[in-house]
């Protein structure tokens, strides 16, 4: 194998998109169950905010792995609407030990109403998207346990 191909380039994606449906607790459990075997198999990391008809997700891992997983996002059909904000090549992951965390968007949010108040994800910079996740991230008891560690 070329140098080029042993080197693993590490990536950072976020993406929002709108739910299609209604954002239950069956979907959300759904798909959380589903990303968080298949992300440790493909050495993905990240977390999921939804709530108020949107989700955010950050992926972190190898750059062709989160494509491949990115290209299947915007073909499910519980997302529309689905539209990159940030994709960087990254040289640490910032969830690194879990799988899928999981972080409710409540329109009840502190965090939501007094330091966001007239968010909108779609018309925002991506890298101001990217730090609201990590503060919502930083709040731990917003976080569903969905770590990566087994």
């Amino acid at each position: 194998m070329d140098e080029t191909r042993k080197r693993m380039t590490l990536v950072r994606l976020l993406y929002v998109s709108r739910a299609v449906g209604p954002q239950t607790t069956a979907v959300t459990d759904s798909i959380l169950s589903v990303a968080q075997g298949a992300n440790r198999q493909r050495g993905i990391t990240g977390v999921l905010c939804q709530g108020q008809g949107l989700y955010l997700q950050v992926l972190e891992g190898e750059r062709s792995v989160i494509n491949r997983l990115y290209n299947r996002i915007t073909q499910d059909r519980r997302h529309q609407d689905v539209e990159l904000l940030v994709l960087e090549e990254i040289s640490q992951r910032r969830y690194a030990d879990w799988s899928m965390a999981h972080v409710i968007l409540s329109e009840d949010d502190p965090m939501i109403q007094l330091r966001h108040p007239e968010f909108d994800p779609y018309s925002a910079a991506g890298q101001t998207v990217m730090k609201m996740v990590g503060e919502l991230f930083a709040t731990g008891n917003r976080i569903r346990n969905t770590s990566a560690k087994r």
